[in-house]
């Protein structure tokens, strides 16, 4: 085990008494099969148990052969239906039956919309995402990309089962989601899932991050990381198909910044 790794925490996800990893895997851009097989592998024998994906990322053959390498019963996967796919219940059902073909799975834990939908109103489509769990292609739904009024509207929309997560792009650069959509997911018990969580590395740049890096002696990378992770609603999904940034990412879990420390680099 690596000297800096700390033991992989745990969060529930929304409501449904699941535990899933603090942080979670994105693959959106993976370019390096075997590469990003290896790294994930990795992660994944350290406690890692969720992987995000999406129809439209490419990506789902890839997850698919990273569960054939570790097991379906460890992983908890995630993936979303594109707007243009929404459009009916038929639709919606194809596109997730096309998710699971190229997964190799028959279900999938989590399904979200990627992104609302110009025309069509909230509520058919989350009836139209509802379908996939009826179905028992996944075990639960969520949003991705959903404003506060989106998010409201979608949470009353539910008729079966409740909206488990927005997953919304947040980082230290990035935080305008902290107005208003993650202190309304906290109170109704959403997850907040971030993706672009390192802001592409622009956040080590800033003093107050490497004041606080220092201090820890950790990366910015890690602290940035473990920033969100103090918000007890917010799992990061970084991505990344090298070992050793996979490495510097497992690093980030397990641990917390002191409250002080997360208020200095709330100022920046």
């Amino acid at each position: 085990m690596d000297n800096d790794f700390h033991a992989v925490g745990y969060k529930q996800l929304g409501k449904t008494g699941e535990k899933v990893s603090e942080i979670g895997l994105g693959t959106y851009g993976i370019g390096d099969y075997k590469k990003g097989e290896e790294a994930f592998v990795y992660a994944l024998e350290r406690g890692i148990n969720f992987i995000d994906t999406a129809e439209i990322y490419n990506t789902e053959d890839f997850v698919g052969r990273v569960i054939k390498r570790v097991g379906r019963e460890n992983l908890f996967i995630t993936t979303k239906v594109w707007p243009k796919n929404l459009t009916s219940k038929e639709s919606t059902i194809k596109a997730a039956k096309g998710s699971l073909k190229r997964l190799g799975i028959n279900s999938v834990d989590l399904i979200l919309i990627h992104w609302p939908h110009d025309t069509m109103r909230i509520e058919d489509q989350v009836k139209n995402i509802e379908s996939v769990q009826k179905k028992g292609l996944s075990r639960y739904i969520g949003i991705s990309n959903f404003s506060m009024e989106q998010t409201e509207e979608a949470w009353s929309a539910t008729s079966s089962t409740e909206i488990v997560c927005n997953q919304v792009k947040y980082n230290l650069e990035e935080r305008e989601y902290e107005k208003d959509v993650i202190p309304y997911c906290e109170e109704k018990g959403i997850s907040v899932v971030a993706y672009t969580p390192i802001s592409k590395g622009k956040s080590s740049k800033t003093p107050e991050l490497r004041e606080v890096s220092n201090s820890m002696g950790k990366t910015p990378i890690q602290v940035s990381l473990n920033f969100l992770l103090s918000s007890p609603s917010v799992i990061p999904i970084p991505k990344t198909e090298n070992l050793e940034h996979m490495k510097e990412i497992l690093g980030s879990t397990g641990w917390r910044l002191k409250v002080d420390q997360i208020e200095l680099l709330k100022k920046r």
